[in-house]
């Protein structure tokens, strides 16, 4: 699965990105922002995920790969 850097579409991916970026920022990673409005982690880690210069990529679920067509029981 290639790197994504929109933000997540979904609120829970979205939250789960920007928190382990703003650990990486807490132990020590530079900010990918020239200028990030805050100094807090938490903060930053919003701004890199909403500006989109944050690479990430979400796990596929089991049965995700699956259309809805194809779940339709067929008859």
């Amino acid at each position: 699965m290639p790197a994504q850097t929109e933000a997540p579409e979904s609120k829970f991916a979205f939250v789960v990105v920007a928190a382990r970026r703003a650990r990486q920022l807490m132990l020590g990673a530079s900010p990918l922002l020239a200028n990030p409005r805050s100094q807090k982690p938490t903060r930053v880690a919003v701004e890199e995920l909403a500006a989109g210069v944050l690479e990430y990529q979400l796990p596929e679920l089991p049965g995700e790969s699956q259309g809805k067509e194809d779940k339709r029981r067929k008859e």
